[in-house]
């Protein structure tokens, strides 16, 4: 009898090692308590290829009449460049093309036409419906542009933080928080003459380094942060209730009430990184959270997302926490782009539990046969 009690003990553990958490975050990503499905991360400081990290350029053109400016906008490809670090150990510093490394999204002089060359990119995916998105940007220096990162369905449905570089001087640093809805239409498509609008003093000046702008957006309110300080919540019917996109621009149209400009020399905003934790609307990612997520109460089946507080500026700070790039921590997830020396994947697929469940079984069963060897 003592020599089945060994072996017994081990078979006993093996069952119960497969019906615990195979995975890290296997039910998602928590911001102050609240529990995200899906991820989006990416890491542009050692970003190559725009195409393969999960962005799109936009191209488009929108002229001075309805661009409600003196100015048209041309939305280029060539507005938006990938600069990675010159070192792929590096977190910090220039780019392989000169200035500070990340995505480049750039206005230029006037073309032809009366035409301003700008930059945007949006996310491959539409469906984010609620979340916490942040972005490390650096913006620029010259007068006359909108800075914006921002999510967006429609002109009535929009979370905005905007920088107008014009606004920028020794003692005046803001950024313009905003809700775009319905309400900001009726009134000129000026959010400006609505409860949905705020100019915040930012205690930094934001063209001088990185640091991170964030929204948390719920069901019923939008709170903006930056550096992980919290500076306005927004409520009522602008908070939009429908999925989106995340987006990045910057642009000018002329208009001296807004962008101004446009910019007497090339003016570039840079992106050192965006990371969005948030819901998906779409039923084919719900029913694969439903079936990777067995007990959200298991260890470690759900992550906590560490906040940024201090600016990613220099080497030590600008090293900051991906997910996508741990192993075993992005299970079912489409992640892309990152640091070439951690662990990366286009798309993470949950192996079959019998598949783990045979393996252990197997495991003990040696165990087994060697105890009587």
């Amino acid at each position: 009898m003592p020599l089945l009690t060994r072996p017994i003990a081990l078979l006993s553990t093996a069952f119960l090692l497969a019906t615990v958490a195979w995975a890290n975050c296997e039910c998602g990503y928590t911001v102050n308590g609240t529990l995200y499905t899906d991820l989006l991360e990416t890491d542009f400081l050692h970003t190559q290829n725009l195409n393969e990290s999960g962005w799109m350029t936009q191209v488009y053109t929108v002229k001075s009449d309805m661009a409600r400016g003196p100015f048209g906008k041309d939305a280029a490809a060539k507005q938006v460049t990938a600069n990675p670090l010159k070192s792929r150990y590096d977190w910090a510093g220039d780019g392989i093309d000169g200035g500070a490394a990340g995505l480049q999204v750039i206005v230029s002089n006037p073309g032809k036409g009366g035409m301003i060359p700008m930059g945007e990119v949006a996310t491959n995916r539409s469906d984010m419906r609620y979340g916490s998105f942040r972005a490390a940007v650096k913006l620029t220096g010259q007068k006359g542009t909108c800075g914006a990162f921002f999510w967006y369905l429609n002109n009535t449905h929009e979370i905005d933080m905007e920088f107008l570089s014009s606004q920028f001087n020794e003692t005046s640093h803001p950024v313009n928080l905003v809700l775009q809805s319905e309400e900001s239409v009726k009134a000129g498509y000026n959010a400006g003459n609505t409860n949905a609008f705020e100019t915040h003093q930012l205690p930094f000046d934001p063209s001088e380094g990185f640091n991170e702008y964030r929204f948390d957006w719920f069901e019923d309110r939008v709170e903006f942060y930056a550096n992980g300080v919290l500076l306005k919540t927004m409520s009522g019917e602008g908070v939009p209730k429908e999925p989106g996109h995340l987006m990045l621009s910057q642009w000018s149209n002329g208009d001296p009430l807004w962008s101004g400009g446009p910019p007497k020399e090339e003016a570039v905003m840079t992106v050192s990184y965006v990371k969005g934790y948030f819901n998906s609307s779409e039923t084919q990612r719900q029913s694969d959270w439903e079936n990777r997520c067995k007990d959200i109460n298991a260890p470690n089946a759900t992550c906590e997302v560490p906040e940024i507080t201090t600016p990613p500026q220099t080497n030590a700070t600008a090293e900051t926490f991906f997910f996508s790039q741990q192993q075993n921590m992005t299970v079912n997830q489409t992640v892309s782009g990152g640091n070439p020396n951690t662990i990366s994947a286009a798309w993470s697929i949950r192996p079959p539990m019998q598949s783990i469940s045979t393996a252990l079984l197997l495991s003990s069963l040696v165990l087994f046969t060697s105890w009587y060897l």
